[in-house]
């Protein structure tokens, strides 16, 4: 869902910000790799019951999120090594704050109720994964009602009290479940449909060719 009005204006508002920063000598792997260590202070948070601090670290590891992307661009240093650095990061991070969630229920709530943060893991990594692959065989894979940006404000929201906190995360399963779903029935049609023609080099040699002689023929 921000992925489409929201982030462009989360990015032409970072931009600015991201010029300072390159010219300030940042990279934009550092700052991803920043990213990464507030949202493993975000997770042992979570584990300590700090929900507070939680948040307050989970919303500068958002920020760093957004700043590595405008770094790259001002600095015109995007690549795909960095593109790549950037999901695996974000894969990382997702597990991390998961699993201080689950140290945090583990130690305060009995029963099976551990497991919901690996369930949210799962369908984290698979919207993620259908994205990814989808793309690689050229079918959009975008959209949806929960992408990574939801998931952070959501997991902020269920930070906000711990009455709420398990509630909420009951709700975040649910919402990851059908975009997952969802994603995997849009990109599921898309893939039914007849890849369009290739035309053969034999083809373009034979119409290049006849162009010519109808050039040549008007001369």
């Amino acid at each position: 869902m921000f992925d489409g009005k929201f982030r462009q204006s989360a990015d032409a508002t970072m931009a600015p910000v991201g010029r300072v920063l390159g010219r300030a000598g940042l990279s934009a792997d550092v700052l991803t790799a920043s990213g990464l260590v507030f949202a493993l202070a975000t997770a042992g948070c979570i584990a300590a019951g700090l929900f507070w601090q939680a948040i307050v670290l989970l919303i500068l590891a958002g920020a760093l999120d957004l700043l590595d992307g405008a770094v790259a661009k001002a600095t015109h240093r995007t690549s795909k090594r960095g593109s790549f650095f950037d999901s695996v990061v974000d894969r990382w991070s997702d597990a991390a704050m998961l699993g201080g969630v689950a140290y945090y229920l583990s130690a305060h709530h009995h029963g099976t109720l551990v497991l919901l943060p690996f369930g949210l893991l799962t369908t984290f990594l698979m919207i993620s994964y259908q994205r990814s692959k989808a793309e690689s065989l050229g079918i959009p894979a975008k959209g949806g009602l929960m992408e990574r940006a939801e998931r952070l404000v959501l997991l902020g929201v269920a930070l906000v009290s711990k009455t709420i906190f398990i509630p909420v995360l009951w709700v975040m399963l649910a919402l990851t479940t059908m975009t997952m779903f969802g994603r995997f029935y849009r990109v599921w049609q898309a893939a039914e449909r007849p890849a369009p023609p290739v035309a053969s080099p034999s083809r373009h040699y034979g119409e290049r060719l006849r162009r010519r002689v109808l050039r040549a023929s008007r001369h």
